[in-house]
């Protein structure tokens, strides 16, 4: 295993080196493939080892993405070379940012995991580096929260949770996870449909499912919000209901209707895909675009999908760049009706 200090190191020479190389092949065509590939950028990355970071400890969301990206570029048979996985935990994403955009500009071999959290970790963490500070790669998969109440509370419907919470907003207790987080942003999203001033919500955040689970079934909160995968144990043991989950359409072998379908037009996907570092050129952006692209269809990848319950998000390029300025937005009003920033 490398140190630090050698990854450092590394990085460092690849700023110059992985661009001229790179370079390089578009222009002569030499390297893997020689002639037959011509110039075609595409066919000629990766041209060493990649690198995939996730901004958070290892076993999160993050880390599952990025490994699972790595495992279909290579068993996939996308690419020859290694791709690997490394972790930078710390401020919510925001500090693997900072450190990816900083070490990395310019090498097309280092990538990183980004998600909705880090859009809105960036604003409430005040960050001076920002999503537009990297070179948008791809959407590539999502998930969805639900909401869920004890399988012995009052509540049957969404509807009849949402008559309680519209008489007496503060008088309905909410759990879900960190403040500013998808869960919350739901919530308020949901109070916004309902035609309740999103600052009059009572939440508790929540640092996990192990402390979310049992506010829950000790009726501590009236009703949570989190991903839908967090309460399937409980629900299948019969100790937990869903009342609906944040999707545009019903998910298969979910026993719950979408919150649209409950008469609210909201929905809220927790989305996460991958970027590369800045001053790339556009050709080496085209050229990873294509390696994930076909990434996209190996059956690894769609193995990984159906193993995790994620839905194929895929978008790319300057879509998925103009997609994250708006994500960018939106969760920035909601943050603000919450009072989280100003």
């Amino acid at each position: 295993m490398r140190t630090p200090t050698n990854r450092s190191t590394k990085r460092r020479l690849a700023r110059w080196a992985a661009p001229l190389a790179a370079g390089l092949l578009v222009l002569t065509g030499c390297g893997a493939g020689g002639g037959s590939n011509g110039g075609d950028p595409a066919a000629n990355y990766p041209s060493e080892p990649i690198e995939i970071m996730a901004p958070a400890d290892p076993g999160g969301g993050y880390d599952m993405t990025a490994r699972s990206i790595a495992r279909s570029l290579t068993e996939g048979g996308v690419i020859e070379s290694d791709a690997s996985v490394y972790n930078v935990p710390g401020a919510s994403g925001t500090t693997g940012l900072t450190q990816f955009v900083g070490e990395n500009a310019g090498n097309p071999h280092q990538l990183m995991v980004v998600g909705k959290i880090l859009v809105g970790a960036i604003q409430q963490t005040d960050s001076q580096v920002t999503l537009d500070n990297t070179t948008p790669i791809a959407r590539l998969a999502a998930e969805y929260d639900a909401i869920a109440v004890p399988a012995d509370s009052k509540y049957k419907t969404l509807e009849d949770l949402m008559k309680d919470f519209k008489k007496n907003p503060g008088g309905v207790a909410w759990g879900g996870g960190s403040v500013g987080g998808v869960d919350q942003i739901l919530v308020a999203k949901l109070a916004e449909a309902a035609g309740v001033e999103p600052g009059k919500i009572n939440y508790i955040p929540y640092s996990g499912g192990g402390e979310l689970t049992p506010a829950i079934l000790s009726g501590d909160v009236d009703a949570a919000a989190s991903g839908l995968a967090e309460f399937s144990d409980q629900v299948a043991a019969g100790e937990m209901r869903l009342l609906a989950v944040s999707s545009e359409k019903p998910i298969d072998g979910v026993d719950a209707p979408t919150i649209k379908e409950a008469g609210y037009d909201v929905s809220v996907a927790n989305w996460r895909g991958i970027v590369a570092p800045p001053e790339i050129s556009n050709a080496q952006r085209d050229a990873i675009v294509s390696k994930i692209e076909k990434m996209h269809g190996t059956k690894e990848w769609k193995e990984t999908l159906e193993s995790n319950n994620w839905e194929d998000y895929l978008m790319t390029g300057e879509e998925f760049a103009k997609y994250i300025k708006a994500e960018d937005k939106d969760i920035t009003a909601t943050l603000k009706d919450l009072g989280i920033i100003e």
